[in-house]
């Protein structure tokens, strides 16, 4: 599958819910969802999982065909925002497992269902 970031985007947009992550807002729907987000996107589109340190947590995103993808970013800015956007994006190469530490498979499970019905397909 080709990654379209404006496509996954949408399909993020309708896919995140309760079920992916247990900080999920409907008025900051990527609220807490950038764990999980960046696993599944890793693992349907390949790439890297990347990490930039934010206060006291890490903030997971990815590298796509060599180019940085957050697709939570809208988080920072939406009401609710826990935190400010990275004034810098560290870049630190993780891993799937790394991001998923401390997230139930269920989350995963929902937001890659949700997702590759979004996105039609199997």
């Amino acid at each position: 599958m080709t990654f379209d970031e404006q496509t996954v985007r949408s399909a993020l947009h309708g896919a995140w819910s309760l079920k992916t992550a247990v900080q999920w807002q409907a008025d900051n729907p990527a609220l807490g969802q950038c764990n999980v987000t960046a696993a599944v996107i890793c693992d349907m589109f390949g790439g890297e999982v990347l990490r930039t340190r934010l206060p006291g947590v890490w903030h997971y995103y990815n590298r796509i065909n060599d180019e940085r993808y957050d697709l939570t970013d809208s988080q920072f800015k939406a009401p609710g925002a826990l935190f400010d956007a990275p004034d810098a994006y560290a870049d630190e190469v993780s891993s799937v497992s790394a991001a998923m530490t401390g997230i139930p498979q269920r989350e995963y499970d929902a937001l890659k269902h949700a997702m590759e019905k979004a996105l039609d397909t199997p």
